[in-house]
């Protein structure tokens, strides 16, 4: 995990952004329904493995608001952990993602279609 922390001023108020990335391992098959076993399987080789394969994901969020004067805080960094716990890693980390998560149900699962998750997550 690491956090960062930055801040851009205006003579209106003061504006911050905190960024906090977050790592998390699931595994998936490369398989369309689209497709015959023997496309899958060409297509997609190794990577169509019935029993699937596994990556490590970083995912980067960054939150930008004004800085509570009081606080000096765009948002309290345990609600952001918090929410990254809801919205990411349970769902998500050490998922199996065409069982486990729903949105993967009739989605290709490869890398950037996970980037799409918004839909599914948007709290």
């Amino acid at each position: 995990m690491q956090e960062n922390v930055s801040t851009v001023s205006s003579d209106r108020c003061r504006i911050g952004y905190v960024t906090r990335v977050q790592s998390f391992s699931a595994c998936h098959r490369l398989h369309s329904k689209a497709l015959s076993d023997e496309e899958n399987k060409r297509i997609f080789g190794k990577c169509n493995n019935p029993n699937g394969h596994g990556h490590n994901y970083n995912v980067e969020i960054t939150v930008r608001g004004k800085i509570d004067p009081a606080t000096g805080m765009v948002l309290n960094i345990t609600d952001l952990k918090e929410y990254i716990e809801m919205a990411i890693m349970e769902p998500l980390d050490h998922k199996n993602l065409d069982k486990d998560v729903p949105y993967f149900a009739d989605v290709v699962r490869y890398t950037p279609s996970v980037f799409y998750l918004d839909k599914c997550f948007h709290y």
